[in-house]
């Protein structure tokens, strides 16, 4: 039953994972059609807060109803989740876009892996992984390193760039850290609604200094309804609900490993809809990500 278990919540990681590698496609229609990341980011979180708070509300009855933590401490971790996991990631992440190439930015963002299983070293002195799952972790980042550069083994230096992309990734490695003390004690429904709001909160102080909303007309085109729509139900509320749990059930390194699968989603979603080429690279690079994974599962030592 164990075994069931688990392969469920992998199976959950990568279909969430995979939804997530195709996102890029959806805003990057947004984009053509006037909207800036930030407003697109705005726009999903909006949604899927509305929608969840929704159907926590039907779900739960209100003398039950949560709207605040238990103590100011974990209000204090959803602030910060909301931060990591919603606002300075994504402004971070879409940033660096603007100053260094794709390659550099999905190369960077997509090593938060890594950074994550530092980080959980240095802050839960408990926390002890066997080499195996060390081995496994850094087999599944060179296979990440091997789809993403695809041959082409030339990277341009942006410094401004890089550094965003790098304060993305970290982000994501804090947000998985800090998943840890609190999946325990609140419902994964309320964590990822408090992630949506505390996202949102602290997106306006940039709209204080680029104040602009899309004008109506273009919020009106059919085929920009659709890809918010996809980005805020699917991709926002449905697939942070099951990111989070997953992170529960899987542990916060091994969870955070299906990262690595992200680029293996895009390229697989360009090849079946833009026709893009699939190479020899990109098959050993999931061969050694899938492997990877597979070891970084292994059960921690002590």
């Amino acid at each position: 039953m164990n075994r069931e278990n688990n392969l469920l919540y992998h199976l959950v990681a990568f279909v969430t994972v995979a939804i997530w590698g195709t996102t890029f496609v959806w805003t990057k229609l947004l984009i053509q059609n006037g909207l800036s990341p930030a407003q697109i980011f705005t726009i999903r979180f909006i949604i899927a807060y509305v929608m969840l708070l929704a159907f926590s509300l039907i779900r739960v009855r209100d003398h039950k109803f949560m709207w605040f933590c238990r103590n100011w401490k974990d209000e204090l971790i959803m602030v910060a989740l909301g931060i990591t996991g919603g606002s300075l990631y994504f402004l971070t992440e879409n940033a660096a876009m603007l100053y260094t190439t794709a390659t550099n930015t999905s190369l960077i963002v997509c090593s938060c892996p890594l950074f994550a299983m530092l980080l959980l070293a240095v802050v839960y002195k408990s926390e002890r992984f066997s080499k195996i799952q060390i081995v496994g972790s850094l087999l599944a980042f060179l296979g990440m390193v091997i789809v993403v550069l695809n041959g082409h083994f030339v990277l341009h230096l942006q410094p401004a760039g890089d550094s965003l992309a790098f304060a993305a990734c970290l982000c994501w490695a804090v947000y998985s850290l800090l998943m840890k003390p609190v999946t325990g004690r609140y419902p994964t429904l309320f964590i990822t609604r408090k992630v949506f709001f505390y996202g949102l909160l602290t997106i306006i102080p940039y709209f204080i200094i680029e104040p602009a909303f899309p004008p109506m007309e273009i919020l009106m085109r059919p085929q920009v309804i659709l890809n918010l729509l996809f980005l805020g139900c699917i991709a926002s509320m449905v697939c942070f609900i099951t990111w989070n749990w997953c992170l529960a059930r899987l542990g916060p390194m091994v969870a955070t490993n299906w990262v690595y699968f992200n680029p293996i989603a895009t390229i697989i979603f360009a090849w079946l809809i833009l026709n893009e080429q699939i190479t020899p690279y990109f098959i050993i690079g999931s061969i050694l990500i899938l492997i990877g994974m597979y070891l970084s599962d292994k059960k921690t030592v002590g």
